[in-house]
């Protein structure tokens, strides 16, 4: 954890990566705000957390201050397909994830391309509220992608966990392969075309860029290449302002991403069980405490599973019921009863707070990328109409235009109209549960910022429980297994569990924590 008093420094950043922290932290250094920080550290993100994010993905970010309130701008994937008559052949395939105790399959090909948002949604983001050049804020990733950058263990890591796919074609073997075989930690990598590109973004007509950026994936990943993408779907694009979910939680407000998202909503009953349950007297990491959390997340997951996405899909209103509303009450008792009874995802996440009380949390990802990418143009293009999590009733389902659904989460926690933490995570459908155990760490256990965020972690879906054992109290590992006889546990931490980054302004001092499953790195921006 770094901190500092916030009258020295000019902000602070939490990231999964060192070059994305540094790139933010530069960019508050030269007087921009958390906005302008956080979209420099995203577009060095795509360069330098290859595997998690690209311009070829999407997000979302929530941002604000007391004095100009708070929005979401949510720039994530949309279904692709509008104006085709008939489905094309598809070139959609399953590859197997493997995280050592567990496996996630996915599927790849130009035919799990969705048409993606993030290129758009940072240029909007960045006209929407920062207030340094643009080329200010790409000249960090774009030196990087063109001089090339040292791969840290993170992400050597990973790239090594989606071998199958780095491999899957030249155009993405040349972005993740130096000299023939999978980059180790400390070895550089360029991606000299990303480069070029970025470089004329900032210093040229963004409006021109993006445009040849869309020509390209209509052209390669359209229906002849064995996808779905039109110049329907590029033509009609567009990121959207959304209001925050917002959440009373206390003496707090939690701000964090609404419908369409699945998340967000999911994020709120949750917190709303646990007041039900009324947790915080257990010792924590004790057995009681292990059990409480699992019937919380348990209870999540069992709202999920009764239609929850669909009648999401249906009624966005709906949310209501479950973060404010009246409809809390049998899934409360739900969670008790559970209590009393015991029965990689490739995302990554951005935090900041300036010393103005500016606020941002950007979450992005690429899924796992789609094994394919952008000629000429360095972008490795998502997977999203590959994941499970994503397209809960199956696959190629959503309508052509429709906005996709995700879990991510980014979120700010408000002590009356003030940001007091800013946090999210990567992780897949383990999203949820990564950020809600940290805000109930945070907020109900009182538990410092490392320990809230690094502390061990379960995760439950469909009956199913996983868990680090790692610095639980005595015997709280065996209450679990017994509880949960099927359970999966991890003796150490993994990055399975996601990768919460929170940045704080308690108390006239900024300074944040990173999650050490996923990198997470903590850059203090002083004076």
């Amino acid at each position: 954890m770094a901190y500092s008093s916030a009258m020295s420094i000019h902000g602070v950043i939490a990231a999964s990566e060192p070059h994305t922290a540094l790139a933010g932290a530069r960019v508050l250094r030269r007087g921009g705000n958390a906005v302008d920080a956080i979209v420099a550290a995203k577009f060095a993100a795509t360069v330098t957390e290859l595997p998690l994010t690209s311009l070829g993905g999407g997000g979302a970010c929530v941002w604000g201050d007391a004095d100009n309130g708070y929005e979401i701008l949510d720039f994530f994937a949309a279904a692709p397909g509008v104006g085709l008559s008939a489905q094309p052949a598809l070139a959609f395939v399953p590859v197997t994830v493997d995280f050592g105790q567990t496996t996630q399959i996915f599927h790849i090909g130009k035919g799990a391309a969705a048409v993606p948002g993030e290129l758009v949604g940072l240029l909007a983001l960045h006209r929407r509220a920062g207030r340094l050049p643009l080329r200010d804020i790409v000249a960090p990733a774009a030196a990087w992608a063109r001089d090339g950058f040292a791969v840290s263990p993170q992400i050597a890591m990973i790239t090594a966990l989606i071998a199958p796919i780095a491999r899957c074609s030249p155009s993405v073997e040349a972005l993740f392969l130096a000299g023939g075989r999978l980059p180790q930690a400390g070895e550089r990598l360029a991606n000299p075309d990303l480069g070029d590109f970025l470089h004329s973004l900032g210093e040229g007509d963004p409006d021109a860029q993006v445009a040849s950026y869309w020509a390209s994936l209509v052209e390669h990943f359209g229906p002849l290449d064995g996808g779905l993408i039109t110049p329907a779907d590029v033509a009609t694009y567009a990121p959207v302002v959304r209001e925050p979910l917002r959440i009373p939680f206390g003496a707090y407000t939690v701000l964090t991403n609404p419908p369409p998202s699945a998340g967000g909503g999911l994020i709120g009953a949750g917190l709303r069980i646990a007041q039900g349950l009324g947790l915080g007297g257990e010792e924590f990491l004790s057995s009681e405490h292990q059990l409480a959390v699992a019937a919380l997340l348990a209870t999540v997951s069992e709202i999920r599973q009764a239609g929850y996405d669909q009648r999401l899909r249906e009624d966005p209103a709906s949310i209501g019921e479950l973060v404010a509303g009246d409809g809390m009450p049998p899934w409360v008792a739900l969670a008790r009863s559970l209590r009393d009874e015991n029965p990689l995802g490739a995302t990554t996440h951005i935090s900041v707070i300036d010393s103005e009380g500016m606020a941002a949390a950007m979450t992005s990802s690429n899924g796992e990328g789609c094994g394919h990418a952008l000629p000429g143009l360095g972008i490795h293009v998502n997977n999203f109409l590959g994941e499970d999590d994503i397209n809960p009733a199956g696959f190629h389902l959503l309508a052509p235009g429709s906005w996709m659904s995700t879990m991510m989460s980014p979120t700010i926690v408000l002590a009356g109209d003030r940001p007091c933490f800013a946090l999210g995570s990567g992780g897949s459908n383990r999203i949820r549960s990564a950020i809600l155990q940290a805000l109930v760490n945070l907020l109900v256990y009182r538990r410092p910022l490392d320990e809230a965020v690094n502390a061990a972690r379960l995760h439950v879906e469909g009956g199913k429980l996983w868990f680090e054992s790692l610095g639980l109290g005595v015997g709280a590992a065996a209450a679990v297994q017994t509880a949960w006889p099927g359970a999966t546990r991890f003796a150490a931490q993994s990055l399975f569990f996601g990768g919460v980054n929170c940045v704080a302004s308690v108390d006239g001092r900024l300074f944040g924590a990173g999650d050490q499953r996923r990198g997470g790195v903590v850059v203090v921006a002083e004076a």
